[in-house]
């Protein structure tokens, strides 16, 4: 097999959480271009089918569906969904997410919760249906979470007050090095991504009062942008990473590394 052949996805079906927007269209597109057929979802069906249409328009194939990951009918219809029109769903990624900022000690109990459901009972409940597919049929397949640096460093009160978030995608590194070492023997890899700044509609209102401060947090000096992610999303989809697996992959710019 040609080196570069390795990183092609032609002919498998990915489900991408949150699709519609900010890093879930990134990396949507990402999986397109490398030949999947990419299943969006979301709370929200407008902003999904307009990535549907601009994949469908470069001549690939996408669904747009309807969908709150904390629900579990409805994640069990975006999985039959997917398998009903591509045969199988070989790849997930579990982008969909939520927050909410406030001091620990003001933190709104109801909006911890909520943010816990999305982000971890969401990832979980996607991950035990796909991978209850994978399972099934028996040919492997790869999880994807996309984590955040914010699991692994305390956030900077300057300007990151985020507990239920940072907690949540904590969570979401140590289930991903579970269902890993769960699910090997079913030749399933679960990886995650733990992504540092990149200019999104959640991370807008921050960037925009705080940009100076968090720039100098990031050695390389700059937020990221889709480039930055959409090598990594289908690298870990790949063939190309398939002796990987329980693993979180930073992409922060070396904010990390001070």
């Amino acid at each position: 097999m040609d080196t570069l052949d390795l990183f092609r996805l032609d002919g498998r079906t990915a489900i991408v959480t949150g699709g519609g927007r900010g890093l879930g269209r990134y990396m949507a597109e990402a999986l397109s271009d490398a030949g999947a057929n990419v299943v969006l979802c979301s709370r929200k069906k407008e902003p999904l089918e307009e990535v549907r249409d601009e994949i469908e328009a470069r001549g690939r194939r996408a669904l747009a569906l309807e969908c709150d990951v904390t629900r579990g009918e409805d994640v069990e219809r975006v999985v039959s969904t997917a398998v009903e029109t591509f045969g199988n769903v070989e790849v997930l990624v579990n982008n969909s997410g939520a927050t909410w900022g406030a001091p620990p000690d003001e933190m709104p109990p109801e909006k911890f919760d909520r943010v816990i459901a999305v982000n971890v009972r969401g990832t979980f409940l996607m991950s035990q249906a796909v991978g209850r597919c994978m399972i099934e049929r028996g040919s492997g397949g790869t999880v994807i979470n996309v984590a955040s640096i914010a699991a692994l460093v305390g956030g900077n009160p300057d300007y990151m007050q985020t507990v239920g978030y940072n907690a949540s995608k904590g969570a979401v590194i140590s289930m991903t090095r579970d269902l890993a070492t769960s699910w090997a023997k079913h030749d399933i890899t679960v990886n995650a991504i733990a992504p540092g700044w990149f200019p999104t509609r959640m991370s807008g209102g921050l960037i925009e009062r705080f940009e100076e401060r968090m720039l100098s947090d990031i050695p390389l000096g700059r937020f990221g942008n889709p480039e930055d992610l959409k090598g990594v999303v289908v690298f870990l989809a790949s063939p190309a990473a398939a002796y990987i697996t329980g693993q979180t992959i930073v992409v922060d710019g070396g904010a990390t590394a001070w």
